[in-house]
């Protein structure tokens, strides 16, 4: 397990309690992460809870509970915030009582995208997996902490040098719940190197 203690907030939220191995988080209200696209705003005010490291290759797991969302957008997940230009971020939004929106966003030089899916609003609980491989990153998810699937490969304009990351949950709109994090850990890179078709000479 890691040590919660090196861990740093970039911004605080409402309120937080740390222990061992377990951070709970009370977001605060219109707190949110997005730059530009489609939207035309930007949101740099999420709490993010992060550590450094100049690994190029490593795994970072952690386990997500957040059976107090209610409100439209309530988000927490996994996230590696460099800047407020370039980021990443894994959650479960909550959307109403029928589903939430499992998803992905990744912003390069000031602008986000979102890749998404519905689950079901009984989820309550959410393992992720954050890969690196020098400057590019793999996303996974899982419900039970073993077996992870892919959300996302991407590619970090800025992250091939040192790079921070951890943990976030925010409230975009008037809204406020807690979530938990637990059983993060740091081990080698679980994403294997590609074995198919050769780079282009």
């Amino acid at each position: 397990m890691m040590d919660l203690q090196k861990f740093n907030w970039t911004r605080l939220p409402e309120s937080y309690q740390l222990s061992e191995n377990r951070l709970e988080v009370i977001t605060k209200p219109h707190t949110d992460l997005w730059q530009n696209t489609y939207y035309h705003f930007q949101n740099d005010n999420a709490p993010v809870f992060q550590i450094e490291t100049d690994q190029k290759y490593f795994s970072f797991i952690v386990k997500t509970a957040f059976t107090k969302s209610h409100h439209r957008f309530d988000q927490c997940g996994i996230v590696m915030y460099l800047d407020s230009q370039n980021w990443l971020k894994g959650s479960i939004e909550y959307e109403n009582e029928d589903y939430q929106h499992l998803g992905s966003v990744v912003t390069n030089h000031g602008y986000s995208d979102w890749a998404t899916t519905e689950i079901d609003a009984n989820i309550k609980s959410m393992w992720y997996r954050l890969s690196r491989r020098e400057d590019d990153y793999c996303i996974e998810c899982s419900t039970d902490g073993k077996k992870f699937q892919q959300m996302r490969i991407c590619h970090m304009l800025e992250g091939n040098a040192s790079v921070k990351f951890g943990v976030y949950a925010c409230s975009p709109e008037a809204s406020s719940f807690e979530a938990v994090f637990t059983d993060m850990q740091l081990t080698d890179c679980q994403w294997p190197a590609h074995d198919g078709q050769l780079p282009d000479k």
